[in-house]
């Protein structure tokens, strides 16, 4: 069974990122113009991966990332790769939480989910299966390569549960337009839930 290259790709820009707050699926936000400008600049710096397929997050910043990217191909929504749900946290600032005793507890691990919102662990089973989803459409498809667009927080959380080699989901942060290429070897993935990151996009 052949192995599946799929890049992973952090959306643009949008005023949230600007301004430091926690923007999550409950709130569906477009690119900024500055947004938008940077990933036309980096579309004629940069040469994005040739794919068979793009798969996105539903919501309007991924498809419009999506739409400057790829302008050419078809977007696949996949709903389970929204991003994180923040509960009483969407919209706010770290600054203007500090004070929050949740979110005190929240950012440094104590308790696993947000006010009124989605736990760390559901999120992350919610994104395995939005991957999921898209290895048995590509494999349906016979798709050997794609593209999926993404929020950060997401990526980081799906490759430090799956990927290899083995790192924090800090540390698989990527600036906007920019992510990670990982290979998945369907008989392997399918037993053990593992994909390898072998690449920056």
């Amino acid at each position: 069974m052949k192995t599946l290259k799929i890049h992973l790709i952090r959306h643009g820009a949008t005023d949230a990122n600007i301004l430091g707050q926690y923007i999550g699926s409950k709130t569906d936000m477009p690119l900024s113009p500055e947004g938008l400008n940077e990933l036309r600049l980096l579309k004629s710096d940069i040469e994005y991966p040739f794919v068979d397929a793009v798969y996105s997050s539903p919501l309007l910043r991924c498809r419009q990332t999506a739409s400057v990217l790829y302008p050419d191909m078809p977007i696949i929504p996949v709903d389970n790769l929204k991003e994180y749900d923040f509960g009483d946290f969407e919209g706010k600032t770290a600054s203007e939480l500090e004070i929050n005793p949740d979110f005190t507890a929240w950012a440094s691990g104590k308790i696993d989910t947000t006010p009124n919102g989605e736990s760390n662990s559901d999120f992350i089973k919610r994104l395995c299966l939005g991957l999921n989803e898209i290895v048995i459409d590509m494999l349906n498809k016979g798709i050997s390569e794609s593209t999926v667009i993404m929020h950060g927080g997401a990526i980081m959380m799906l490759l430090g549960a799956t990927a290899v080699p083995q790192h924090k989901p800090v540390e698989w942060t990527a600036d906007c337009g920019r992510g990670y290429s990982i290979l998945i070897t369907p008989s392997f993935y399918h037993k053990t839930g593992i994909v390898e990151a072998y690449d920056i996009v």
